[in-house]
Parts: C-alpha cells; sequence; structure tokens
C-alpha cells in the first residue's frame, strides 16, 4: 500500500544515509505497486509535474511524461533517485568537454527504465530523458535537497553548450502542479 505522507517520512529519514541505498529501497517499495500509487495520487491524464513534497532537504515529484517527451540535458546538483510505476523513461548520459568559451558536453551512455526500474543518480551526472511511448510514462522522482530552488544548468539541443537552467524551458507545455 502506497501512502504519501509515509512515503515523505520515510524518505526523510533515508536522508541520514548519505549512500542513498535506503532511499533507493524505499522508492523500489513505491513502484513495485503502480495501481496503489495511482489510488493515492490519481490516475494520470496528461503529462504534469507534480511536486508531493519541497523542502530545503528532500523534493519528492510525481513526474508524468507525455507521449514521446523529451528533456534538454540537464544536471540536479543533488542526488536523485528515479523510480518507474507506468511506462518508460530512456535515460541518456552525458559528459562535460571542454569549449573555448563554454562547457559542452559529449554523449556517454544511457540506461532505459521500465515500470518497477529504480536508478540512483549522483549530484554531478547530466542526463536527458525520453519518453519514447506513444503513451504516459509516470515516475517517482526524489532529490536530496531543494530541486525546484537549486542553481543548475542545461544544455542548448543544438550547440551541446551549456546554459542557466531555466524551468519555463525545461517544462514547456507540461502543467506544472503542487500537490496539497
Amino acid at each position: 500500500m502506497f501512502e504519501r505522507e509515509q512515503f515523505i517520512a520515510d524518505l526523510r529519514k533515508s536522508l541520514a544515509d548519505s549512500s542513498r541505498k535506503e532511499m533507493k529501497e524505499i522508492v523500489a517499495r513505491a513502484v513495485a505497486n503502480p495501481e496503489a500509487i495511482m489510488r493515492e495520487l490519481g490516475r494520470p491524464e496528461m503529462g504534469a509535474l507534480q511536486v508531493l513534497y519541497r523542502g530545503p532537504e528532500l523534493t519528492v515529484l510525481n513526474v508524468i511524461w507525455s507521449p514521446n517527451q523529451i528533456t534538454l540535458p540537464h544536471n540536479h546538483q543533488m542526488s536523485a533517485v528515479i523510480g518507474l510505476y507506468g511506462g518508460r523513461e530512456d535515460n541518456m548520459f552525458w559528459r562535460r568537454i571542454p569549449h573555448p568559451e563554454k562547457f559542452q558536453i559529449e554523449a556517454a551512455g544511457g540506461q532505459a527504465l521500465g515500470s518497477g526500474d529504480v536508478i540512483a543518480l549522483g549530484r554531478d551526472v547530466i542526463h536527458s530523458v525520453i519518453n519514447p511511448l506513444a503513451k504516459l510514462s509516470c515516475a517517482i522522482h526524489v532529490y536530496d535537497g531543494d530541486f525546484l530552488g537549486a542553481h543548475r544548468s542545461m544544455w542548448n539541443s543544438e550547440t551541446l553548450v551549456e546554459e542557466p537552467y531555466d524551468v519555463a524551458v525545461a517544462v514547456k507545455g507540461m502543467p506544472f502542479q503542487e500537490k496539497t
């Protein structure tokens, strides 16, 4: 059974474990039962970024990827745990390369996540995300900091040059909702 308040309380307790192993286990238990998550949070009908919890030490998002949605490469400046509870999320990883004026990036691997899969990302990871399906994909994203208030970077999709993160560009066409 998934209960939002208990899930968040468990995640907050897990912050003492700097390896994020406990956090990953909590998310894995949650996404193992997608129906329970949808009973608690609602069955998704469209792409959305729903804030389930936001504090200085933890941010929990319910990310509903629209069909065929793609994000620009970006960093988090904090560790993250991502668990899929429906559909698919393909992560492409990038690494910085020197450039005369600004840092550019180049592809450095990837990992496809399906329903029930969980991945932990280190604080320095740069990635982009694709929902390759013609249907919604659903994920719980957990960050060990104030993800929405952090100063981060994103990379231009054409030039791959680093730019300041702009949430309006990053979530273009995706409703932003703060759950209460």
